[in-house]
């Protein structure tokens, strides 16, 4: 009875495991199906901020970049050797033309005054007695009383006692004047810088010697800067605008100021272009009553002034760079995303001037860019393509509500959303 027992259940186990194999087998297919049938997550549009080309009436200036320069600097240094025996400014001061600066030891130099004095009143008594001599000679040659020879000998006494006089007032005006520079004044009025060399210490005459210290005039101040070919074709050429540009307007503006506040005109254009830059050097000149404008201080220059007429104005984060050439994404009906090559002019309050390529009131991408492709279709949150005025002004209405709430980042987090400005 047990052999028979073993044997049918090794048969129904067959049977079982063929069976779990054929059932395997009929249903792979309709299970491949189902999940080919189950579709997978749909891939999002990418999101991108744009913004409405501007239209505007404005009036182009070209901004440059240059530095203040005084119009006057002078390297104060003895024109006598000496001991510097008192200073009389503090560094930093204002001095006036003739302001007394430095006092060499004046000594020696009254003492060669005195010299010469007394070497001049030497010559003076033997010129004197020799113009004496000499009329005396020329009653004796009257009177046949002397020789023609004697006569000239007398008479070059004369002339050479008279040259001695002039050497030794020659001598003296010598002396008078090194001891004038023993006094050194202020050449120009303008502010003074540190003394260098201090009292006590000996200083040599000479163009080499170290400078004692540095006057700078105030007012007025020059502002050099350098232009591209195309814009001094266009404003500083003869023939552009006057006589080689001179006078026209100048605005200029430091590092820590809003704008352009201060005005000037140019003063001079180099006489070459630098071949190797492609620009040109540029001086203008502006008046500097308080002193702000501090030679070797940074100056944005603002330079031209055409007639007004409409331009189209974007941000300059809206523009594109491709193997040289600007261009934008311009985004139509469809949020469908089309290439427009652009020709760049110069900025206005923050925005960039668009000769041709683009009309007003077309929507362009403006944040995102680096993120999609001509032709991709987007997801587009609208923002505003604000000035730079109007951004300083919501700035300072977010600062404003941020001080009342007493939290900064409070007050940006409950800034509503799609209200943005592209800075």
């Amino acid at each position: 009875m047990k052999q028979p027992s073993r044997r049918n259940l090794i048969a129904v186990a067959i049977v079982l495991v063929l069976g779990a194999g054929l059932a395997t087998t009929l249903l792979q297919p309709w299970h491949a199906g189902e999940a080919q049938a189950v579709p997978g997550p749909a891939q999002s549009a990418p999101a991108v901020e744009v913004a409405a080309a501007l239209g505007k009436t404005i009036t182009e200036w070209d901004e440059f970049s240059g530095r203040i320069e005084a119009v006057d600097r002078v390297e104060i240094r003895p024109r006598v050797s000496g001991t510097i025996d008192a200073v009389h400014f503090k560094e930093g001061e204002l001095v006036k033309k003739g302001d007394l600066l430095f006092t060499i030891d004046p000594r020696p130099y009254a003492a060669e005054v005195a010299r010469a004095e007394a070497a001049l009143a030497a010559a003076q008594v033997r010129a004197g007695h020799a113009h004496s001599e000499g009329e005396r000679a020329q009653r004796l040659l009257d009177d046949n009383a002397i020789s023609r020879r004697e006569f000239d000998e007398r008479t070059h006494a004369v002339r050479e006692t008279t040259a001695n006089v002039r050497a030794a007032q020659a001598g003296l005006e010598a002396a008078r004047l090194n001891l004038a520079y023993t006094r050194i004044v202020a050449p120009v009025t303008g502010r003074v810088s540190r003394a260098e060399i201090t009292v006590g210490n000996l200083v040599a005459a000479g163009a080499g010697s170290p400078p004692l210290t540095t006057v700078v005039s105030v007012s007025p101040v020059y502002a050099s800067f350098e232009i591209d070919e195309q814009s001094y074709l266009r404003y500083t050429a003869p023939g552009a605008s006057g006589a080689n540009g001179k006078g026209m307007a100048v605005m200029l503006g430091l590092a820590n100021e809003t704008g352009h506040p201060h005005q000037g005109r140019i003063q001079s254009v180099d006489n070459r272009l630098d071949p190797r830059s492609g620009t040109i050097r540029v001086r203008a000149v502006f008046d500097n009553p308080d002193g702000r404008l501090l030679p070797g201080l940074y100056a944005r220059v603002k330079l031209g002034g055409s007639a007004p007429h409409d331009a189209v104005l974007v941000n300059d984060r809206a523009v594109g760079t491709d193997q040289g050439k600007k261009f934008v994404l311009v985004v139509d009906q469809a949020n469908k995303l089309a290439y427009r090559e652009v020709q760049m002019g110069p900025t206005y309050e923050g925005l960039r001037v668009i000769r041709s390529g683009l009309k007003a009131g077309e929507v362009i991408v403006v944040n995102g860019l680096q993120r999609v492709r001509p032709g991709d279709t987007v997801a587009p949150t609208p923002v505003q393509m604000a000035f730079k005025r109007e951004l300083e002004r919501t700035a300072g209405q977010s600062a404003g509500a941020a001080g009342n709430d007493g939290s900064e980042s409070r007050a940006q987090g409950d800034a509503p959303q799609g209200k943005g400005t592209v800075s």
